[in-house]
């Protein structure tokens, strides 16, 4: 299972704009230059961030991006499916009915790695910028305890 450069690159700017002071909006090329990210890839990835609702642009000489939400509701989850699709851990399609071998059979892997696709899409559906600014990321997706493993 790989994130795609677009959704490493979307996270890491939005995180840029969750640690920028104010509400002052933040040029594409202040956040190209603070993140080593290229400006032509961030200015595709921010009008479909735009397009969806995250952001907003400020027209002008002292223009760029600013969160149209507060950090606390940004969940990591929405801006990569914002600039990408959702992570999956299988080779399967989405029809799994179908299968992902010959003949319409599942692999006798195939419900391990889709429930692993859901665990880390419930694990970014819980992160938020608030979550990544404020260094609370560790301890998130707690363990299973003893008791769950056994049930």
């Amino acid at each position: 299972m790989r994130l795609s450069t677009k959704a490493r690159y979307a996270v890491m700017a939005m995180v840029e704009l969750a640690f920028s002071e104010g509400d002052a909006p933040v040029s594409l090329a202040d956040i190209a230059a603070a993140k080593g990210l290229p400006l032509p890839y961030l200015e595709q990835l921010f009008a479909k961030l735009r397009r969806v609702g995250l952001v907003v642009s400020v027209r002008g000489a002292t223009g760029g991006y600013r969160l149209a939400h507060p950090i606390e509701d940004v969940r990591i989850f929405d801006i990569i499916v914002a600039v990408d699709r959702p992570l999956k851990a299988t080779r399967c399609n989405h029809d799994i009915a179908r299968g992902c071998q010959g003949g319409g059979k599942r692999c006798t892997t195939h419900d391990l790695w889709e429930e692993l696709g859901h665990v880390v899409q419930e694990f970014l559906k819980r992160v938020t910028l608030a979550d990544i600014r404020e260094n609370r990321v560790l301890g998130i997706f707690r363990p299973f305890s003893s008791a769950e493993r056994s049930a």
